[in-house]
């Protein structure tokens, strides 16, 4: 898959195990989708540019919250 699909497609993926979550951590994400953790922020990165999700600093990890877009 090329390497921007790839990110889009992590995308979504992140986007859909938020669907019934209040949050999660990028841990929990990194672990449930078992990807690396440079695909796991670029995705993260993404997804923030585009005002889908929040992030916010929680000890060694980050919570991502979805926004109301």
């Amino acid at each position: 898959m090329p390497f921007k699909e790839n990110i889009t497609a992590t995308s979504s993926k992140i986007l859909e195990l938020l669907k019934d979550k209040e949050n999660i951590t990028s841990w929990q994400i990194k672990i449930s989708l078992n990807i690396s953790s440079s695909l796991l922020y670029l995705a993260l990165g993404a997804l923030e540019n585009q005002n889908k999700i929040n992030i916010e600093p929680d000890g060694l990890n980050y919570k991502v919250t979805k926004t109301n877009n």
